[in-house]
């Protein structure tokens, strides 16, 4: 016998899931009935209460006289002010990625000294197993660099002498690990896909210690290893900004639930990224810049706002790119009034973009921005307000930076593997108990029928 077609859906498995369909569905009126806020969110997007972090805070609405009340958003990491963060970094020149892994990990800024002596430790961690790109990444290449990140991750645990040690120390020692070596491990997954698969030519550069976790990114990515020092920190910003969401996002919840049950960091980062990979999570802004390269064809005037307008319309009345009925990029699930990633995010997307040369492109993306909140609450009935979101502005940058699409998501992935670390490591100290939430049954109860009386 060949190999099976795993790919193919025999006539058999079209019987099965259509069996399944017909007797699996809930009545959606049920969720109203029983009080089941459908994913942990009720209509005004407030999640349900299910933990206690000190990582990070996102704020969309404050208390005003007795009353929540919307407002401008803005995310907390530790206690303290995204926006500032990066103001400081950005002040002092020093690499913004390092200094949050190390906030959301330890609980404070570092000194310098500390910052030094953290660069340090990832830089010596960014070294693979001996042959593990050639025998692990080079001799199975896949067009989805997320599913090869898991793969990796996973194998990593079979080269770790004390993978199931749950210490802090220890699992401190496996998150730096994985914090140093995702950029090597996404970008070799690419080049991997690039040479086997596209045909073309392989390049594989080795880090360089002196380099920051963004620029090793542009280095060993870029077959000439060439960047601008603008084009560095605009990718070390989109890190910082990425790095963490509040415990809630459905990764690092992912993270919490999968620790809870006791197992190894690899097997949880493999989960984390299982669902940061799904499109409503990580993927969204290849759809963004994908709804952009339909937009810029089908508007012929970038500059005529009625004719933007009558494009954005036609995309959610699903006449227009495919049909889905949305506006990518546009909206979030606790934002209303704005997204402060967005809003810090804007700042430097409009400095590249004078660099490559792509201003008409940017304004477009601005006039986007503006026009599509008050056409999406013109067409919909609206619970909350909504504002471009982070997704709306990194697919841009990303082009701009000359990152493949493949890619997109493993950036977010490089970013999310120090929120994730963070999470995993406040599960390990402070909980105690595995996470298991409660669902209510709502099919009937039936006596078993012998198969021979069976219809």
């Amino acid at each position: 016998m060949g190999n099976p077609n795993y790919s193919d859906i025999t006539p058999a498995v079209r019987l099965l899931a259509a069996d399944c369909l017909e007797h699996s569905r809930i009545d959606p009126t049920l969720y109203q009935t029983y009080q089941v806020n459908r994913g942990l969110r009720d209509v005004n997007g407030k999640g349900v209460l299910t933990g206690l972090t000190e990582i990070s805070e996102i704020e969309a609405s404050k208390e005003v006289d007795g009353k929540t009340v919307a407002c401008d958003g803005a995310l907390f990491y530790r206690g303290i002010n995204v926006e500032d963060l990066v103001n400081g970094f950005v002040a002092s020149d020093t690499p913004g990625f390092e200094e949050t892994a190390y906030l959301l990990l330890c609980g404070h800024l570092p000194t310098r000294d500390q910052l030094a002596d953290f660069q340090k430790t990832l830089a010596e961690y960014r070294t693979l197993p001996t042959n593990f790109v050639r025998d692990i990444i080079l001799k199975a290449p896949s067009a989805d660099m997320m599913n090869t990140l898991a793969r990796s991750v996973l194998t990593l645990y079979a080269y770790d002498d004390n993978a199931n040690d749950t210490s802090i120390e220890n699992v401190m020692r496996q998150c730096l690990q994985l914090i140093a070596l995702f950029p090597m491990l996404s970008v070799y997954a690419y080049q991997a896909y690039n040479h086997y698969q596209l045909g073309h030519s392989l390049f594989i550069h080795n880090p360089q210690p002196e380099l920051s976790t963004a620029e090793n990114i542009l280095h060993i990515l870029r077959p000439d290893s060439q960047y601008t020092a603008l084009e560095a920190r605009i990718l070390d910003v989109a890190l910082v900004l990425h790095a963490e969401h509040g415990g809630g996002n459905n990764s690092s919840f992912t993270t919490h639930v999968v620790s809870s049950s006791g197992t190894d960091t690899y097997s949880v980062i493999a989960a984390s990224l299982g669902s940061l990979k799904g499109p409503k999570h990580g993927g969204a802004n290849i759809k963004v810049v994908q709804m952009f390269e339909d937009m810029k064809a089908a508007v012929h005037d970038w500059t005529d706002e009625d004719e933007i307008a009558a494009y954005l319309r036609a995309l959610l009345h699903k006449e227009a790119f495919d049909k889905a009925g949305l506006i990518y990029g546009m909206g979030h699930a606790v934002y209303s009034l704005s997204d402060p990633r967005a809003r810090i995010f804007s700042r430097f997307v409009q400095k590249l973009s004078e660099e490559k040369g792509l201003q008409d492109e940017y304004a477009l993306y601005a006039t986007v921005e503006q026009l599509a909140p008050k056409i999406i609450a013109s067409e919909r009935k609206m619970y909350k307000g909504v504002s471009a979101n982070i997704d709306f502005y990194s697919g841009f940058v990303y082009r701009m930076l000359g990152l493949p699409l493949e890619l997109y998501t493993p950036i977010f992935a490089i970013a999310r593997i120090a929120g994730w670390s963070a999470h995993r490591i406040e599960e390990l100290i402070n909980a105690g108990k595995i996470i298991r939430p409660a669902y209510k049954n709502v099919g009937p109860r039936r006596p078993y029928v012998g198969i021979a009386d069976r219809t």
